[in-house]
């Protein structure tokens, strides 16, 4: 939320960001049609561009569908950068820069990564 209105509202430069895990109906006819593994990697197809920023969060950063996107981004010109836990799994490696929150316990996992996208979000909108 913050990432796509916070960042761009009443700004001269604006923001092209998309959450590709708010379309449901995208997400549910993949996952049943073809593989939950591409349910990202797929909508990054019809939409990275070369230079766009990819943000790819997993806290194991293991997660197959997550290194498939962030490899086809990779492999599509666009920047990408990882948000993972534990060890930063293979994410760590794959992503052009990592953010790993070196703890074991999901939850502080998850709200570490959810203050690193405010920090990200909130550095745009006060500059």
């Amino acid at each position: 939320c913050d990432m796509v209105k916070g960042a761009s509202f009443q700004r001269p430069t604006r923001f092209r960001i998309l959450a590709l895990t708010d379309s449901l109906p995208t997400i549910t006819a993949y996952s049943n049609d073809v593989s939950y593994d591409c349910v990202f990697e797929e909508q990054l197809k019809n939409f990275a561009q070369p230079q766009d920023l990819v943000m790819g969060i997993s806290a194991s950063g293991n997660s197959p569908n997550v290194l498939r996107a962030i490899e086809h981004a990779n492999g599509s010109g666009c920047k990408t950068i990882g948000l993972t836990g534990r060890d930063g799994g293979k994410l760590a490696k794959l992503a052009q820069l990592n953010i790993q929150v070196p703890v074991h316990h999901m939850g502080r996992i998850e709200d570490a990564h959810l203050i690193v996208c405010h920090m990200i979000a909130y550095r745009f909108m006060e500059n």
